[in-house]
């Protein structure tokens, strides 16, 4: 399986907002649920958006009315809106499909800072 590619942090401040992108492989994109997660210093992973293959979508309690995620099947990308960002929403941001996820990106920063 290919790796997916994440893209889109950076640093900004409080209120700020950035979209993050996750490119996949057509297999993957048309065939699984794709999942956005993130992981701050120090703590577990944690999954903060999913979109499967019918488009339905769901949301980690703290990101709902904030975030949101889409899928665009001409690029074979899925992203990921935020706005609103506050602190806690530093992390380093990796997607991936489920279930039997691929091997893990890079991931993309995102910094919250005044």
């Amino acid at each position: 399986q290919v790796q997916p590619v994440e893209s889109g942090g950076g640093s900004v401040k409080p209120g700020g907002a950035l979209r993050l992108s996750c490119a996949v492989s057509d297999i993957i994109f048309s065939s699984y649920e794709v999942r956005w997660y993130r992981q701050a210093p120090g703590k577990q992973r944690e999954l903060v958006a999913r979109v499967d293959i019918d488009d339905r979508v769901e949301y980690e309690e703290s990101v709902k009315g904030r975030f949101r995620i889409w899928k665009d099947g001409a690029k074979n990308t899925v992203y990921l809106q935020m706005s609103s960002l506050i602190p806690e929403d530093s992390a380093v941001y990796y997607c991936n499909n489920h279930p039997w996820p691929s091997p893990w990106g890079q991931g993309t920063q995102v910094t919250v800072s005044s």
